[in-house]
């Protein structure tokens, strides 16, 4: 049974209620080490002088088996004897803070938190490919999340950002990613774990994790579902494709947490698979830090997945696997019995608690009272300040993409299109805007408000919602393009369509969207322009030729401030420069290959098609990278090498002695390369030739010797935004790490260098560079 209390009804007392609440929710008691606490607060494990190793041990050292065991959940219990409260360790910070987890509370009952800026989903995002805004984002999300835990009302541990690759146009979750490029993937997830955790030395601000390890990106589809699904993986695309972002976020990012994922992989369930977890992440990766299973994910490789015979073997293979932490209270149930049959040691769950212990300590939780800590002084006043919303405004401006413009026809002008008809099932939405895993917003602008704010809306639905079962609506849609100066329909899909547990079966519009973006265009006195919103692509082909169509526009979700985002696009106030982060497929490519098929390369002999830009040659309604502006902008190379010396690790020769370093085959092993400080440099002058200031990506892509048989036909090497007045040029410095991004994956999942002509592609312009040993 639930209980609710009753609100004053005053509006008076309401607010002191609320105050009330907010008061006793500003300062959190301490975790752990209260300095008012006595008797606890003199154990060695309090005392901050002490390395943190040694506190760790003996903080362990003092626990019984009993409430070793009762630690190995989210919900961890608490320890009175020794001073410790109980801890929820899920919490969510994906675009924002969430309350998708337990740990996070807004509302009235969440005191002075109401809501959180909720910025642009992450594909949005991803698509400004802008690594210093993924940063800063990652910089405030941690502030009004460090605001949250020290008003008692989340947690310090957040399990973001889902840096899964986005493989299937199909996948619902697409929308959660940064894409389907490795090289964009990694850098998301290296920049935003940096802003989120602000590492400092061994010190975080909060911790995040990178999800879901590994080749995870299938959640249910035409029967199959993810708690069932076996992906079986090439050796060759788990090392160039599916790992790359996870080994980015421990390397290069230092990520306090990877968790591993639902699926099995190749038979064996992620977290039951010692050579991903134990030998991977932390072996070859080095992960300081903790594991952590997806939510019951243990107790589904039991369950569904018959992996073990009985819940005891599957605590145990988790825990021997690597596993540290569990999602659900499966460990909590059965370590104990798994350690009483034998089949498990307390020395494993010892050392399972050392990692999660030791990152509760590196986040300050074991130091006493919080609000005398580096962060102890944010509170509500951090969270949805006019900063913070506008950093969320100027994230969906970046993000949205121009996909076409017919003659110019954009930007609209306020002065020439005053009446604008504004519809469609997205025209005047609010939380649909912001995508899955969000929180509260601190507020929302609808694309209907934002247009409305420069000119008169005339404003009709068309479509009851995204499905569009009706044309019941369209007539008056009709009506209201033939009296406005311009239309502006607002269509896509919502979280009906895609999201966690629903994966698409097509690639079209939903219902009869497509036949009114048509009638509507048709009878449209003005220019008519269709705003996608969306995570995964859409076939919108008939749009793309449609001349009555004057300009294309995908938003994605583009979070709290989309509504103005999209205006400002419209209307020119922000010169779109957002690139699309993942291939737009026609309908047909689709019935080619089922989501359940993992491959990476395509297979001509058996009609498949391959997997995004790398690998699929075949027709597109948009590639990877599309992206149009209101300016153009023209690109020079003003130096570049032609000939670069690759220098080996040792002896080599031209022989087939396999224990010598082999470059006869023209591919010299990337262990067996000096990689250290071994890049390319280039100069590239970005010209803008257009009568607007604005921003552009710049896109490196290289295609390597070999490509179209295993190696892919290119793949990106470098990307960076520059920002360039109206008739002025921008010198812009780009450096090609040659072992990590010139370097292809053999079958047998070995990374190599390819020695000779590798072309360079940067926008229309190519340049050949030849790798030759040294």
């Amino acid at each position: 049974m639930s209980h609710c209390i009753p609100l004053p009804s005053s509006p008076s007392l309401l607010l002191l209620f609320l105050l009330l609440v907010g008061l006793s929710a500003a300062t959190r008691p301490p975790f752990a080490c209260d300095p008012r606490e006595k008797t606890t607060n003199d154990f060695p494990f309090c005392r901050e002088t002490l390395p943190v190793a040694e506190r760790v041990r003996d903080f362990i050292g003092r626990l019984t088996l009993q409430e070793k065991v009762k630690l190995l959940g989210n919900r961890a219990a608490a320890v009175p004897r020794l001073g410790i409260k109980g801890y929820e360790w899920w919490s969510e910070a994906l675009h924002g803070v969430s309350d998708v987890g337990p740990g996070t509370k807004f509302g009235p009952f969440g005191g002075m938190f109401p809501g959180a800026t909720s910025f642009p989903q992450v594909i949005s995002t991803a698509a400004s490919f802008n690594a210093s805004l993924w940063e800063q984002i990652g910089r405030v999300v941690s502030d009004e999340a460090r605001a949250m835990y020290n008003g008692g009302m989340a947690g310090l541990t957040f399990w973001s950002p889902n840096v899964n690759i986005f493989r299937d146009p199909r996948w619902g979750r697409g929308q959660e990613t940064p894409g389907e490029d490795p090289v964009l993937a990694s850098e998301y997830a290296v920049r935003y774990v940096r802003g989120l955790q602000e590492n400092d030395g061994d010190r975080l601000k909060v911790a995040a994790c990178c999800k879901h390890y590994t080749a995870y990106d299938l959640d249910d589809w035409k029967g199959v579902d993810r708690f069932h699904f076996n992906a079986q993986v090439s050796k060759q695309d788990m090392e160039d494709t599916f790992n790359v972002p996870f080994r980015e976020c421990v390397l290069e990012g230092k990520v306090a947490s990877v968790m591993c994922s639902f699926n099995q992989v190749n038979g064996i369930p992620t977290c039951a698979d010692p050579k991903l977890l134990r030998d991977t992440i932390r072996g070859d990766w080095g992960l300081n830090g903790y594991i952590a299973a997806d939510c019951d994910s243990v107790e589904v490789f039991y369950d569904n997945q018959h992996y073990t015979s009985t819940p005891e073997e599957a605590a145990a293979s988790a825990i021997k696997a690597g596993l540290d932490m569990d999602c659900g209270s499966f460990l909590q149930n059965y370590t104990e019995k798994a350690i009483k049959r034998g089949i498990l040691r307390e020395g494993d769950v010892d050392g399972a608690l050392v990692n999660t212990v030791t990152m509760q300590m590196r986040l300050g939780m074991f130091d006493g009272e919080p609000s005398t800590r580096r962060y102890g002084k944010l509170g509500p006043e951090d969270v949805c300040t006019p900063a913070h919303k506008e950093l969320a405004l100027e994230a969906a401006r970046q993000g949205i993409v121009l996909l076409k413009n017919r003659k110019g026809s954009l930007p609209l002008s306020p002065h020439h299109h005053d009446t604008v008809a504004v519809i469609g099932p997205n025209s005047d939405v609010t939380v649909p805007m912001v995508g899955n895993y969000a929180g509260s917003a601190c507020e929302y602008t609808s694309p209907l408000q934002g247009i409305g704010s420069y000119v008169r809306a005339i404003h009709r639905k068309g479509c009851k919602d995204v499905a569009c079962t009706s044309d019941k609506l369209f007539g008056e849609a009709i009506e209201a393009s033939r009296q406005a100066d311009a239309t502006v329909l607002v269509m896509g899909l919502d979280q009906s369509i895609e999201r966690e547990w629903k994966d698409r079966t097509r690639l079209l519009l939903p219902g009869r969207q497509q036949e009114l973006v048509s009638k509507v265009a048709m009878a449209s006195k003005g220019p008519t322009v269709l705003v996608l919103m969306s995570g995964g692509p859409i076939d919108v082909s008939f749009a793309e030729n449609d001349r009555h169509v004057a300009g294309i526009i995908w938003a994605g979700y583009p979070g709290q401030a989309g509504g103005s985002a999209i205006a400002d696009v419209l209307f020119g106030t922000h010169n779109p420069g957002g690139n699309l982060p993942m291939t737009w497929y026609p309908e047909d490519y689709v019935s080619k290959l089922p989501m359940t098929k993992m491959a990476m390369r395509s297979n001509p002999s058996k009609s498949y098609p391959g997997r995004t830009y790398r690998f699929y040659n075949g027709p597109t309604v948009y590639p990877f990278g599309h992206g149009m502006s209101y300016s153009k902008f023209d690109h020079t190379i003003v130096a570049a090498p032609t000939i670069f010396a690759v220098p080996l690790a040792g002896f080599h020769h031209h022989g087939s002695n396999k224990t010598a370093i082999s470059v006869g085959n023209k591919a010299v092993r990337v262990t067996h390369a000096k990689c250290n400080g071994l890049s390319i440099g280039l100069r590239v002058d970005v010209r803008n030739t257009g009568s607007r200031d604005g921003s552009h990506t710049l896109l490196v892509f290289s295609t390597p010797p070999g490509a179209g048989h295993w190696a892919p036909h290119k793949q990106l090497v470098a990307f960076k935004k520059v920002h360039v007045r109206a008739g002025s040029q921008e010198r812009v410095e780009v450096n090609i790490p040659v072992c990590k991004y010139l370097s292809v994956v053999d079958k047998s999942g070995i990374r190599r260098i390819s020695m000779g002509e590798h072309v360079l592609q940067i926008g229309n312009i190519r340049h050949s560079i030849s790798l030759q040993a040294a």
